[in-house]
């Protein structure tokens, strides 16, 4: 941030929602049947228990995760780390 000030840099972003937001009703609907079809997969990491929220962080930091990163709170656990992309792989 100091170089931006002193080098009087513009720097300037953009809300998707302002400027195509009248799309999305659509591509959530597309996007829907496109995963319930098995045309688009993704990829969640479930850690569980609140006490492994540091160490996921970190691990999110460093780049050691895939996909969406998910802390479950307040369930039974099945595995200490579980992948979704269709089906649990330990």
């Amino acid at each position: 941030m100091g170089q931006i000030l002193r080098k009087k840099i513009k720097m300037q972003g953009f809300i998707v929602f302002e400027d195509v937001g009248h799309f999305y009703s659509d591509f959530s609907t597309e996007m829907d049947g496109w995963i319930s079809n098995g045309k688009i997969k993704y990829r969640e990491e479930i850690i569980y228990r609140l006490k492994n929220a540091p160490d996921a962080f970190i691990s999110l930091l460093k780049g050691e995760n895939f996909g969406k990163c998910v802390i479950r709170v307040g369930q039974k656990q099945r595995k200490r780390n579980e992948y979704f992309d269709g089906t649990d792989v330990a």
